[in-house]
C-alpha cells in the first residue's frame, strides 16, 4: 500500500479511470452483440438499426479515448460489412 498523499490519490484516480474504461467497452461490446443478434435473425431492418446505434457508441468510446481510431474504425467496418451481406 502507499504511504505518500500523492500516490494513494493516484491508486483512487487510476480506478475510477479504470472503472469508467470498462463500462464503455462493456457498452460497446453489448452493442456489437445487438448488431450481431439481429444480423442471426435475418432481419435487416433490425440489424440496420443496431448498427447505427453501435456506430455511435463506438464512435464515443473514440472521443472518450477508450478506443483507438483505427480499432474503432475496423469494428465498424466489419459491422457494416456483416449487416450489407445479408440479403
Amino acid at each position: 500500500m502507499a504511504n505518500i498523499k500523492s500516490a494513494k490519490k493516484r491508486i483512487l484516480v487510476n480506478q475510477k479511470k479504470a472503472d469508467r474504461n470498462k463500462a464503455i467497452k462493456s457498452g460497446v461490446k453489448t452493442a456489437i452483440k445487438k448488431v450481431n443478434t439481429a444480423i442471426g435473425t435475418n432481419d435487416k431492418a433490425a440489424a440496420s438499426a443496431a448498427l447505427v446505434a453501435a456506430t455511435s457508441t463506438i464512435d464515443k468510446a473514440v472521443t472518450k479515448g477508450v478506443y483507438h481510431k483505427n480499432t474503432a474504425s475496423r469494428k465498424v467496418s466489419r459491422l457494416a460489412q456483416a449487416v450489407n451481406k445479408m440479403a
